[in-house]
């Protein structure tokens, strides 16, 4: 009989593979920029780190699947070895997705019977930061694969699905509620699994404000475009005025007009854009010149935590299966649809101190130039996600979910 934790790795690895199955042989290898990787990569680095981190150091006479996958599937972990670089991932055709198969299920064999067995804190606590790193890679393997189908000129689909059902659906007004102020506890607290970087648990002091209980929408961004919110400088960070002027910016990744009407690329091929669906793939950059804009800011990563620490974990995630941001409802927009971009630098709390060895690589040495998201996507699982967990990207990627919620000082 399944333990706890024997069940819930099971049914992680099992998504995963679930993820894959509209997938041709094809798909998995391609690789459109160094930012994004193979689905087949994805599906072979997860299991890297269980054995890597797992099954190397914790069951007796394990033994390995291919000693050369160490290269291949490190993905940036220095103290473990080497690596292949990054961007030369959709360069390499063998292993066969086959052999990337047989390798899921050699570790999956070797996991169970480590799982099976009587095992201390740390490794328990290590078998828990493996299937959250899995389900990690779960949105990672979504964004890429929306990416690297986009460049292709047919624009095909993902899969199907009724991307296009909110087109007749009105945008309702925001509503904007009031903050906590003062001095607030942020940080992971009590039971239940965080990454490193959500502590420690601290105080900061935050002022009086207000935050929109939605996202902001295609309607509303379309506004500023048509404002010539792409072709005059004013509210743009300098950075940003740069970025968008070197790369030929003039829209939202994905949006294309045909005849006049904006269209966009979503995993179930191009869609008519629907004005009340919030506005997606755009950068820090895009978020910050928007808020400007309108004559408001982003909220901080401390008053977006705040909040969400007062409301259900609840909304539209990968469980759902739209796989595709939807129109806010009446009880408003705080978890799932897309990552909300914060105006605060991803960086160490007070305190902080990455764990030691290889397994402290994962979060703290990104703490450098990247800004901090909250609040889960519609490709993210449900049970992933909490009030203090801070996703980061940089200011220029846009092929993750991400969105935008407004803030006001009050």
């Amino acid at each position: 009989m399944e333990n706890e934790l024997q069940e819930r790795y099971r049914q992680v690895r099992a998504r995963s593979e679930r993820l894959c199955e509209p997938l041709v042989t094809d798909d998995y290898q391609l690789q459109a920029i160094p930012e994004v990787s193979p689905a087949k990569w994805h599906l072979a680095h997860v299991s890297w780190f269980f054995e890597t981190f797992l099954l190397r150091p914790g069951l007796p006479a394990y033994r390995l699947f291919n000693e050369r996958f160490e290269y291949l599937f490190n993905s940036y972990y220095y103290q473990v070895g080497s690596m292949h670089p990054r961007s030369q991932r959709g360069l390499i055709s063998r292993p066969t997705v086959e052999e990337v198969y047989a390798y899921r299920a050699h570790v999956d064999e070797a996991m169970q019977r480590l799982l099976s067995g009587e095992m201390d804190t740390a490794t328990s606590a290590r078998v828990v930061l493996g299937l959250n790193h899995e389900e990690q890679h779960q949105e990672l393997l979504l964004m890429d694969l929306k990416y690297n189908f986009s460049i292709n000129p047919l624009r095909p689909a993902y899969r199907e699905n009724d991307v296009g059902a909110a087109q007749s659906i009105a945008a309702r007004a925001v509503r904007w509620i009031p903050g906590a102020a003062g001095e607030q506890a942020v940080g992971h607290h009590g039971d239940g699994f965080a990454f490193d970087n959500e502590g420690p648990r601290h105080v900061q002091l935050l002022q009086p404000h207000e935050l929109a209980d939605r996202l902001v929408t295609n309607g509303e961004y379309r506004e500023f475009i048509d404002d010539g919110g792409y072709t005059r400088s004013g509210h743009w960070l300098a950075d940003g005025w740069g970025t968008i002027r070197d790369q030929g910016w003039q829209a939202p990744l994905y949006w294309e007009q045909r005849d006049g009407q904006w269209w966009q690329m979503t995993l179930a091929g191009m869609q008519p854009l629907a004005d009340s669906e919030p506005v997606c793939h755009l950068s820090y950059y895009e978020a910050d010149a928007y808020a400007s804009w309108r004559g408001l800011r982003l909220p901080s990563e401390a008053e977006l935590e705040t909040r969400l620490a007062a409301e259900p974990v609840a909304g539209n995630f990968l469980e759902q299966g739209a796989l595709h941001p939807r129109a806010a409802t009446d009880a408003g927009q705080w978890y799932g649809d897309l990552w909300q971009w914060s105006r605060s630098s991803y960086e160490p709390y007070p305190g902080f101190v990455p764990p030691a060895g290889a397994i402290g690589e994962y979060n703290g040495k990104f703490m450098c130039n990247q800004r901090v998201l909250r609040g889960g996507a519609c490709v993210t699982p449900r049970g992933h996600v909490r009030a203090s967990y801070r996703n980061f990207f940089y200011p220029r990627d846009r092929w993750a979910f991400t969105g935008l919620r407004l803030a006001r000082d009050a």
